[in-house]
Order: structure tokens, then sequence, then C-alpha cells
């Protein structure tokens, strides 16, 4: 059985390939996005979230983001983001994928409106599910 696709984008955010390669291939064993981009930087995610593609941005539903990146981390492509036009942005839910143990970082996280979840990599199909479950529960069958 083939399962009806959910979303329609899904960024993932995070300079180590190996996670983003690893966290595109759950997504795709889930079946529930059309398409899953990969970018290592936050300056790479500001520039595809601003490309115009076929007369339109790409606007990804869902967004996972590391948060300690070189140039510019996390927080620092949050701070960005928010300054992109509302139709670049999208219909978007930001989760915080990381390896971070420090508790400042959850802090932040939870007071950041942009950020609406906080949880510690890897990326696997149950988290992936959860966070469907959670934030786009009306389009689950």
């Amino acid at each position: 059985m083939k399962m009806r696709k959910i979303l329609k984008r899904v960024l993932l955010i995070d300079d180590n390939e190996a996670d983003n390669f690893i966290h595109k291939i759950f997504i795709q064993k889930h079946g529930g996005v059309e398409e899953t981009v990969a970018v290592t930087s936050g300056q790479k995610a500001l520039d595809y979230l601003s490309s115009n593609q076929t007369g339109s941005y790409p606007r990804p539903e869902l967004i996972f983001l590391d948060i300690n990146m070189p140039r510019m981390n996390g927080w620092e492509f949050l701070e960005e983001y928010k300054k992109l036009d509302d139709e670049q942005k999208g219909g978007v839910v930001v989760v915080m994928l990381t390896t971070s143990l420090n508790p400042d970082d959850k802090k932040m996280a939870d007071g950041d409106g942009n950020v609406t979840e906080f949880m510690n990599k890897p990326l696997n199909i149950e988290k992936f599910q959860s966070v469907l479950e959670k934030y786009f529960p009306d389009r689950l069958d």
C-alpha cells in the first residue's frame, strides 16, 4: 500500500552531510513527503527559500534545523529567516534537530516564535511521525 503524500516539501538544514543523508532516507522511507531538500548551511537555506522557482517560492511546510553549524548557526539562520517575506516562508513548522545538550539552547528555542519543536538527533521514522501527528493532524488518515 502506497502512502498518501502528507507534505509537499521538507527542508533539512545541517552542515553534516551524513546526517542530511540519513534523515532524508528516513523521510523517504516514511513516504509521506513529495520532496525532501537538504542544504548544508543556513545561507544555502536562505538562498533556497528566496529562490523563485517557476513563478513561486519553494515554501517548505516543515524545516529541520541544526543549531551548531559554521559561518551561520541555527540561531543566526532564524534571525535572517524572520526577515523573509511571508510568501517565502510559507506555512512552516521549524523543528530544531540537534546534538546540543545545552539547556540554554532548549530555552532559546522555546522562546523563539518560529521554532515549534526541539528534539535531539538523529531523526528517525518515529520522531518524524510524531511531528506529523502533532503539527499536521488534519492531513493524516
